[in-house]
């Protein structure tokens, strides 16, 4: 069975094909003003890419902000029901995901099937987003690709208390003043969101094989952060995080679906 899965986020649609279960093709376009727009270049490419045409899809599953615009859909998934679904794909064992990307923040408690638990979604402002790190790195004056990895090479422990993008990054720049190392800023930066996060996940109950997707979970150093902070040894991030919530859409259009 080939099935589809749509993800309109705020910053980025994303498509991914599937077939019997295995990713065959995976697209991104930037989701703008015209949001109809990047959701057909973002399926065509991806079945462009996989070398299917839309009539040999079985069912698209839809999913994100976005989701009403997603006139081509079979099935409507709800953001939580899709991390769930890919988690469950990627690693069978897992039981707990975090997704964090541009926007958002939310964690779900998964069950042998992938069906969703329990959940909990971050609702602190940005402060529990990657639009946080990316105010941050643009105070900090240090490319986003780059502040992760600046964290990691800190040891020091610096607490932020603000709960607000506006009034952390005041923070921020307070620390500049007072010739903080940007290392050291940075890890800071990054163990703030990652204690949000970890919250989150706390509340839903902290269970074996934790997996994180979304697109902050491509930066290393909100990762060592989340580790430290849930006091484990290893975290579980799947290939290109980001398309997980499409990918999880593909998996439910496919349970689901016509």
């Amino acid at each position: 069975m080939i099935t589809a899965g749509i993800d309109c986020g705020a910053k980025y649609t994303k498509a991914v094909i599937l077939e019997d279960g295995q990713i065959v093709s995976r697209s991104l376009a930037l989701t703008g003003f015209d949001q109809s727009e990047a959701v057909k270049q973002a399926l065509e490419k991806a079945l462009n890419d996989a070398g299917i045409s839309r009539n040999q899809v079985t069912a698209v599953g839809g999913t994100g902000s976005g989701i009403r615009l997603i006139s081509d859909t079979d099935v409507e998934v709800n953001d939580v029901k899709a991390i769930a679904a890919a988690a469950n794909l990627f690693f069978p064992n897992s039981h707990t995901v975090a997704d964090v990307g541009a926007e958002h923040g939310r964690a779900a408690k998964v069950d042998e099937a992938g069906n969703v638990v329990d959940f909990a979604i971050n609702e602190k402002c940005a402060a529990g987003t990657g639009a946080f790190i990316e105010a941050m790195a643009r105070a900090l004056e240090t490319p986003l690709e780059q502040i992760g990895a600046l964290a990691l090479t800190s040891d020091k422990s610096i607490p932020m208390n603000a709960q607000c993008t506006i009034f952390a990054e005041s923070e921020v720049v307070g620390l500049i003043h007072a010739g903080t190392p940007k290392a050291d800023i940075s890890k800071a930066i990054h163990d703030a969101i990652a204690s949000r996060i970890v919250s989150m996940i706390r509340r839903i109950g902290v269970n074996p094989d934790i997996v994180i997707v979304g697109g902050v979970a491509q930066n290393p150093g909100f990762l060592d952060a989340v580790r430290r902070e849930l006091g484990v040894d290893h975290l579980f991030v799947p290939d290109q995080p980001e398309y997980a919530a499409a990918v999880g859409a593909a998996v439910v259009a496919a349970k689901e679906g016509k």
